[in-house]
């Protein structure tokens, strides 16, 4: 199996019926690694607390591949995005355009991409935010929260709260309220 001399479509790949999850940046195929349970107990809480806040006509999804382009196919942690005249049955990634919100958790395997190349490309088109959650020093979340500037399609950090520890409150692209530090807690500690 060697790679097409200009790189892998998101169409060959599906072809392929890789044994592993992958995403595909710029032609070449990236495996996605392993995530803890942190990892995921974290997308799922968060998915679950946009899904009951999501205010129409948004819906929000986790581990769901974007197209950006035939060449590069992401799957965020969580996206937020506008689903009208798009076929459930059929669609297999959401159209990047379609986005309002992406978020990141970052692990300590995807800090470069959550950190660096994921918000470039969700950037340069034009899905108005993005949030990038990481565990502290302390071990608590930490959600930064960033807004884009369509002038320059780069982010910027939220002026009126750029980084929400034990709660995360913010307006856009709806309002929504979550409590952090029960997250990665256990419901029954002793």
């Amino acid at each position: 199996m060697f790679p097409p001399a200009d790189g892998w479509t998101f169409d060959q790949v599906k072809a392929l019926e890789l044994p592993f999850d992958w995403e595909l940046v710029d032609g070449q195929i990236v495996v996605r690694g392993q995530t803890k349970f942190w990892h995921n107990r974290v997308r799922d809480r968060l998915l679950r607390a946009l899904e009951d806040a999501c205010i129409e006509p948004y819906d929000a999804v986790a581990e769901q591949c974007v197209m950006v382009d035939d060449q590069n196919t992401n799957k965020p942690d969580v996206i937020v995005f506008d689903p009208r005249k798009l076929g459930v049955l059929e669609l297999e990634c959401i159209p990047v355009e379609r986005l309002a919100l992406v978020v990141e958790v970052v692990s300590p395997g995807s800090r470069q991409d959550d950190r660096v190349r994921k918000p470039a490309l969700f950037a340069a088109n034009k899905v108005p935010y993005y949030w990038r959650v990481e565990l502290d020093r302390d071990g608590n979340l930490a959600v930064h929260e960033y807004w884009l500037n369509a002038d320059t399609r780069s982010y910027f950090p939220a002026p009126s709260h750029p980084v929400h520890r034990a709660k995360l409150a913010t307006e856009l692209p709806f309002p929504v309220e979550i409590d952090l530090d029960p997250i990665i807690s256990f419901r029954f500690q002793q």
